[in-house]
Parts: structure tokens; C-alpha cells; sequence
């Protein structure tokens, strides 16, 4: 199968640094050109890939101190327009959803998943104009805002086996958080639990210009002491620094239509500890490969014994579920279904 692998162009595919839809594309398509397809990778010019690369700016946006990027993403939707007879499937990942109005003609060959949250007021009139376009939702629970879209699977986020060994025997003693600092991400919920049950924590975080002011005033007054700030990490420390974390704390406040963060902890034997919001309880299985909790009471108690979990039934936990190999067929499966639906429309016109 010939196939368009068209991704932001915010981070490199994979990504230096943070960057969780660009990682996931990353998987993807390495997964599919192991599995024989041709694949072309429209990307920023600084990823990396077994695929073809269609290189659409020199270097990942953040990294290049971009402003505006939407001239860029518009280009690569042009070349992505003019090859679009060279494939079979036009598989595309990218926000803004711009590619809607120019691609909608050719719908029967486009797929698009969405990664990012719904339920936004300004999308609804979107979602109204454009809900014939053919997506895909990475949980059940990231479609409740949006339910007559033109939904053809949910397809959960995969890893490799080997991106995030498996730790049976973690030395850290501390708890982890990655992720970007920011209100609804939950790191002074966080904070509050660690301090109560009176563990060590480790912050990897990202912090984004929109929430400097907010890292300031409510975050670094906490820090101190077991609260330790370490930064954003990059992809070859995370699996170092989350396989030796007695657990993930993962304490969202709004909802999270995946969380790449929790399998890949999950992936190292590492249990996460998470919010029941938005697509948790469909990632983590409660006294499995976790604990779902919906308070930090709650939290504080579920910390204290978390590390009474099997680490090894958190690994098949991941492995059972959250492979790339499976995630690759689940987007095959998707692929051809628009092959079937193509031929239907073409017999019944």
C-alpha cells in the first residue's frame, strides 16, 4: 500500500524533545515500512525515518523559533495536494484541522486523526461543516464532544517493545511526572500528593511561554526539598527516568483524549497513578496496571501502596494493549475500509 504520513511540523518526527502526536507518528510509520508499505513522511526536515521523507520546513517549528506556522503548515498541504495521485491513503495528523475544506474532495482516500481535545466551542461549527471527512479518535472518550463525526475507529496510541525497556527493579525511590507544566495537567495536585504521603518527586516538564507566568507564581514555591524540578527531558533519558519511578503520578484536570506518558511508563513496569478523567479508565486498568483515583485523598492513599503492585503484569498490561505493531494493524484495518467505501460510492453512482 502506498501511504501519506502527513504530521505537524511543530516537532520533528520523532521529536528532540517533547512531543507526544509527533512520536506517535513516528511509530506509525516506522511500523508500517517494517510491515512492506511504501510510506512517505511529510515532515519537518530534521526527522528521521526508514520512510521517504518529503521534507516541508528545515527544522521543527519550535526549535527554528517559527511565530507564525501557518504558511508552513499550508505549503506542505499544497505538495501534499499535488503528489496526493502518488498514494493510496493521505493519513493526516496535523492541527489546525486546515486540510478539511482542500481535501474534502478527496475524502474517499483521507483519513485524519485527531489528538487533541474536542470540546472547544469554537470547533463545533467546524465539526458541523466537515463531520462526512472520515477521522479517527484515539480514545471512546475523546469523541464525546463531537459524536456525529464520521468516526471509523478508535485507534489507541502504540510503542516499539524496546523504546521503554522494562525496569523489574527500579532504584529511583521517587515518583514521576513528565509532561508540560500547566494548569489542567495537574502538577501542584501532584505536588500535594507526593508531600502527603511523603515521597520523593521528580518533575520532567516542558513549560510552554503561555505558562511561564503560571510556572512562577504557583509551581516554583513548591519546589524544595523531595519536589524536585528537573526540566524537559529528552527521548533518550525518558525511558531511564520513568523505569526507575516507583510510579507515574498522573493527576489530569481536563480531558485527556490519550496520554502517551502513561503507557510509556506502563511499557517500563511502571505504574501510573491518574485522575479519572477523560481517557484514564480507558488506559489504565485499576489494580492492574495502576490506580484510577478521583480526589487526592484518594491519591494519597493509593500512593502508599502502589509500589505493591506486580511490575511485570504492568509490562504485559502494555504489551497486551499498547504495541505499535498493534496500533499499525488497527490502522490498516482503517485504511482499507476507505478502499471498500471508495468502491461502494463509485457502484452506486
Amino acid at each position: 500500500m502506498k501511504i501519506a504520513q502527513i504530521a505537524p511540523l511543530a516537532e520533528s518526527v520523532p521529536p528532540k524533545l517533547y512531543g507526544g502526536t509527533e512520536r506517535v507518528v513516528s511509530y506509525l510509520t516506522e511500523e508500517l515500512v517494517r510491515l512492506g508499505h511504501q510510506v512517505t513522511l511529510f515532515a519537518s526536515g530534521d526527522s528521521v525515518t526508514r520512510a521517504r521523507l518529503a521534507a516541508c520546513a528545515p527544522r521543527a517549528q519550535r526549535l527554528d523559533g517559527v511565530r507564525d506556522p501557518l504558511p508552513q503548515l499550508l505549503v506542505m498541504l499544497e505538495r501534499v495536494l499535488q503528489r496526493e495521485h502518488e498514494f493510496d491513503v493521505l493519513h493526516f495528523h496535523t492541527e489546525p484541522l486546515a486540510h478539511f475544506p482542500l481535501f474534502r474532495g478527496l475524502r474517499g482516500k483521507t483519513v485524519t486523526t485527531l489528538h487533541g481535545r474536542l470540546d472547544a466551542p469554537e470547533l463545533q461549527p467546524l465539526f458541523r461543516e466537515f463531520r462526512d471527512m472520515p477521522v479517527v479518535s484515539i480514545s471512546d472518550a475523546q469523541r464525546l464532544p463531537a459524536p456525529n463525526m464520521n468516526w471509523l475507529a478508535t485507534v489507541y496510541h502504540g510503542l516499539s517493545p524496546d523504546v521503554c525497556p522494562f525496569n523489574p527493579s527500579p532504584r529511583g525511590r521517587y515518583f514521576a511526572f513528565l509532561g508540560r507544566v500547566s494548569p489542567e495537567k495537574g502538577l501542584d495536585r501532584a505536588i500535594e500528593v507526593a508531600r502527603r504521603a511523603g515521597a520523593r518527586l521528580r518533575i520532567a516538564a516542558k513549560v510552554d511561554s503561555a505558562d511561564e507566568a503560571y510556572f512562577a507564581g504557583q509551581i516554583v514555591p513548591l519546589l524544595g526539598g523531595d519536589i524536585e524540578f528537573i526540566g524537559e527531558l529528552s527521548e533518550r533519558e525518558k525511558p531511564r527516568f520513568l523505569g526507575n519511578a516507583t510510579a507515574l503520578l498522573f493527576p489530569i484536570d481536563w480531558p485527556e483524549p490519550f496520554g502517551l506518558a502513561m503507557i510509556e511508563a506502563m511499557s517500563c513496569g511502571t505504574p501510573v497513578l491518574a485522575w479519572a478523567r477523560g481517557s484514564v479508565p480507558e488506559i489504565v486498568q485499576d489494580g492492574a496496571s495502576g490506580f484510577v483515583v478521583d480526589s487526592v485523598d484518594a491519591a494519597v492513599a493509593r500512593a502508599r501502596s502502589i509500589a505493591a503492585l506486580d511490575r511485570m503484569q504492568v509490562r504485559r498490561s502494555f504489551e497486551k494493549r499498547f504495541l505499535a505493531a498493534r496500533m499499525a494493524q488497527d490502522y490498516l484495518s482503517v485504511y482499507r475500509s476507505l478502499g471498500r467505501r471508495a468502491r461502494t460510492a463509485t457502484h452506486a453512482a
